[in-house]
């Protein structure tokens, strides 16, 4: 089943495909002070809808809430905990490694907070990476930058090596912040950890500014990047407001799936077309982008394009090259589309003065505004909670707007995309303008690897009491 008000497609989950892995039962009283704690039984309901409570043979699905324990795994005096960031990347990296930092010092005491430096490649003695040790003064404002202040890297790292390296730093919580690829690895990681049949916990925190990851609506620093998107997209307006026939071509980031492009669209009102990889639309022909295009500028005079940098590869064929995290290298969208509508253009006699604008990095390297700032808080000191309390193998997700535990086999399989058949892409047209774009006659073969595997979206377990659950866009 679908809700046609959400932005993504529907994924089976089961009831026993929310159970969190558990390192063993809680021994220690918390030294943190709270006027509430959260039980394990506490629960969050996964759909909303009524369809999602009331098709045959559903059963309610729930996942378990994130907060503090009033019982830990740990002893908190006796722990090391270890953040690594991983990937690309984001605005407000820095708040969530402040965020970990400060509640595990000052309201736990743990014994240490370690800093792995450029990514997995921290645990690897070859490449020789020192490791930080955090203390509150080192990051008290580091919040007020862009980046991370650990570094990052791409690329699978041999996952015995891992292992050894937190066993030799005697680490028992492993904070990992990153994507897909990270949360792969992550999943890895705790395999063999369990393989060996050691304590270590480890709990993951999404970071993508494309907002593809499921069960995070959103994931933090997407709407930072979208705000900061905007400012190019009004300086592709005034240039196509400039001159007769202009056209402000803008490429944002968004390797698969648009969430920027429409988000920024749909906050600024002067783009008239959203280019995302959702969408395969036909370029050439009856209805297709340059008619429009065309047709936009015999009445108006002006146009502004927005298109994500993964719009428009099916049209292409394809580099056939990765990076090291497995991510295929994509065509230029917008040196594609721009010789398309110059050649166009001049064989229907329109002079037009077009002007391509490319912020992409610009909007993932600024600090977090406000809202993602504290969205980052939270983040962090649920990491904190969910790891002393021996909670392992899961993403702090939100669900209905309440924080959960997700475990990372519902995660790793699939990415989250626009549905174009849904309201929130019928919103993006009717803010912009924009008419159904016909869809090419054929496509080539999408290119999907990675080192971590690809995986599949999660099914149902062969549980019979399962259903559809459709998760909110942003």
């Amino acid at each position: 089943m679908r809700n046609s008000k959400d932005a993504v497609l529907e994924l089976h989950v089961s009831p026993g495909d929310t159970v969190v892995p558990n390192l063993g039962a809680a021994r220690f009283d918390t030294p943190k002070q709270s006027a509430s704690f959260t039980s394990d039984e506490a629960g969050v309901l996964a759909g909303i809808s009524k369809d999602s409570l009331t098709a045959e043979g559903a059963q309610p699905i729930f996942f378990e809430e994130a907060g503090p324990r009033a019982r830990l795994f740990f002893n908190p005096h006796n722990t090391k905990l270890a953040i690594v960031t991983c990937g690309g990347i984001c605005p407000g990296v820095n708040d969530v490694i402040r965020a970990i930092v400060m509640e595990a010092h000052h309201h736990y005491g743990v014994a240490a907070t370690l800093g792995i430096r450029y990514g997995l490649r921290g645990f690897i003695p070859a490449c020789r990476h020192d490791v930080l040790e955090f203390t509150p003064r080192a990051v008290a404002e580091i919040h007020e930058f862009g980046g991370t202040i650990l570094g990052s890297s791409r690329g699978p790292q041999p996952v015995d090596e891992i292992v050894d390296a937190l066993e030799r730093l005697n680490i028992s919580v492993l904070v990992m912040i990153g994507g897909i690829g990270t949360l792969r690895a992550a999943s890895a990681i705790q395999g063999e950890i369990a393989a060996r049949g050691i304590s270590v916990a480890i709990v993951c925190i999404p970071k993508t500014v494309d907002n593809d990851i499921h069960f995070v609506s959103p994931t933090f620093g997407f709407r930072t990047a979208a705000e900061q998107a905007t400012e190019a997209i009004a300086c592709a307006h005034v240039e196509a407001l400039g001159a007769p026939y202009g056209i402000g071509l803008v490429k944002l980031m968004g390797r698969q799936a648009g969430f920027i492009a429409a988000e920024a669209s749909m906050g600024l009102k002067h783009v008239n077309f959203v280019l995302v990889p959702e969408e395969r639309f036909a370029l050439a022909g009856p209805g297709g982008v340059l008619e429009a295009l065309e047709k936009r500028l015999r009445t108006r005079g002006h146009a502004v394009i927005v298109a994500a940098e993964g719009a428009g590869q099916h049209l292409t064929p394809g580099t056939g090259r990765f990076d090291p995290s497995g991510n295929p290298l994509l065509a230029d969208v917008g040196a594609l589309l721009a010789g398309e509508i110059k050649a166009y253009c001049k064989e229907k006699g329109l002079p037009i003065n077009l002007k391509v604008i490319d912020p992409s990095y610009i909007v993932r390297a600024v600090p977090a505004n406000t809202a993602d700032s504290v969205y980052c808080g939270f983040l962090g000191r649920l990491a904190v909670h969910a790891g002393l309390a021996g909670k392992t193998g899961l993403m702090i997700g939100c669900v209905n707007d309440r924080f959960v535990h997700v475990p990372l086999p519902l995660v790793i399989g699939d990415r989250k995309h626009i549905d174009i058949a849904s309201d929130y892409w019928q919103a993006v047209l009717d803010s912009t303008g924009q008419p159904r774009l016909p869809r090419p006659r054929s496509n080539p073969p999408e290119q999907t690897v990675g080192p971590w595997g690809a995986g599949k979206p999660p099914a149902a377990n062969g549980s019979p009491h399962w259903y559809s659950v459709t998760i909110p866009a942003c």
